[in-house]
């Protein structure tokens, strides 16, 4: 009979790593360095989960390098993730449950990016709400934050509140695991934590929870917060309230062997007057924060409120650009099966508390499906509007952005 719940020197059952593989399977994900897939796993899968249980158990295991990706960043730029070997992932996600119930219960309330009952609405809707009675933001961005975590100071952060010897045994090896570039080329890893790893999420939130979160609520309990990862938005009463906390934050930062980004990092005024001119606007997880007036019951009244933001906006319609539309040789019953999860993903997402401010991004999209019905049935474009409208009255929820946006 097969025990699933021995362990030997580790405290390492059969069941656990039964259960990050369920887990990891479920995610997906590509293969690492040793080109593994899903199913070149499952065809050999008791045996290969059991040499990964036996090496775990016995403190024998050792992860294989990352492998280098890069993918482009919706405001410029790129960004390099790092794609570990199936089996690492499996293992990661063994030590991750495990450390995840140490460490959860002590997180910060204000911290949402990578929790289990957490979400980027929650932030969102709690920015909102202290923007109100906030009329200054300091925008925070760490510069490089996943790649250049301090790996000593990291472990001692896990050090203190989960003292387990395997658990910091496999951190250690999987922050000195090496990186293969796209290249080929091998590089050692002096610093961080790749983006792309099960882990490395929960890594982060465990450092910047020593890092920012307690030091806050030490020092600047009065000064509220939202931070989704390494993304941070600070609210303050006034514009040398917001001067002090800053410096002082970055201070810490520095202490922490991290950077602020020059750029990025900026105070910003969101409702009033003040002699020095700084930013009016504030973008976080995907919205703009911008003061603008608002009729309410007592008159016009200057609020702050959010929109979709303009790189999001970029973002969706260089993605719908992508598809060519306007090329598709198909019915239109069709054409709406393949844009249904775009567009329901978009709503789900930036019209959770309002639609108005995403009319702009439907109306494009309605042009688009114009230019479709003008090349597909060798119409005018004015036959074209028509058509399109008796589509609409036919089957009015044939597309989930003509309920916000008719054509």
């Amino acid at each position: 009979m097969i025990d699933y719940y021995e362990v030997k020197s580790q405290p390492i059952t059969r069941v656990m790593v039964w259960q990050a593989y369920r887990k990891v399977r479920a995610n997906k994900g590509a293969a690492g360095i040793d080109h593994m897939g899903w199913q070149d796993l499952e065809q050999d899968l008791p045996r290969q989960l059991y040499k990964l249980w036996n090496r775990l158990s016995s403190g024998s295991y050792f992860p294989k390098p990352v492998r280098e990706v890069v993918i482009g960043k919706k405001g410029g730029g790129e960004r390099r993730l790092g794609i570990p070997t199936i089996l690492d992932r499996i293992a990661q996600e063994v030590v991750r449950a495990h450390l995840e119930r140490v460490v959860e219960p002590l997180f910060h309330k204000d911290s949402y990016g990578y929790r289990p009952g957490r979400s980027c609405h929650q932030a969102v809707g709690k920015l909102s709400e202290r923007a109100q009675c906030h009329d200054w933001a300091i925008d925070l961005d760490i510069r490089s934050f996943f790649d250049t975590i301090d790996h000593e100071l990291l472990l001692q952060a896990v050090r203190h509140y989960c003292p387990d010897k395997w658990v910091l045994l496999y951190i250690g090896r999987w922050l000195q695991a090496g990186i293969v570039q796209q290249d080929g080329t091998a590089l050692d890893r002096l610093t961080g934590t790749p983006q792309g790893g099960v882990i490395s999420p929960l890594l982060a939130n465990v450092f910047l929870h020593v890092a920012f979160d307690k030091w806050m609520e030490k020092h600047h309990p009065g000064k509220p917060f939202e931070r989704y990862a390494d993304d941070v938005v600070v609210h303050c009463k006034s514009e040398k309230q917001a001067q002090y906390v800053l410096a002082s934050i970055r201070s810490r930062v520095e202490a922490c062997k991290l950077q602020l980004h020059p750029d990025k990092t900026r105070i910003v005024h969101l409702r009033g007057t003040s002699e020095k001119k700084y930013p009016r606007s504030l973008d976080f997880l995907g919205f703009t924060w911008r003061p603008h007036w608002r009729q309410t019951s007592k008159g016009m009244r200057l609020m702050v409120s959010h929109f979709i933001s303009t790189k999001s906006i970029s973002s969706v319609l260089h993605k719908l650009s992508r598809m060519h539309i306007h090329r598709w040789r198909k019915p239109l019953e069709e054409v709406a099966q393949v844009l249904r999860p775009v567009i329901q993903g978009v709503i789900n997402y930036y019209c959770r508390f309002w639609s108005s401010h995403t009319h702009y991004l439907w109306l494009q999209l309605n042009t688009r499906l114009l230019k479709w019905a003008k090349w597909e049935k060798g119409l005018p474009m004015r036959e074209a509007v028509r058509w399109m409208r008796k589509r609409y009255r036919e089957k009015p929820g044939l597309f989930p952005h003509w309920q916000l946006v008719r054509p």
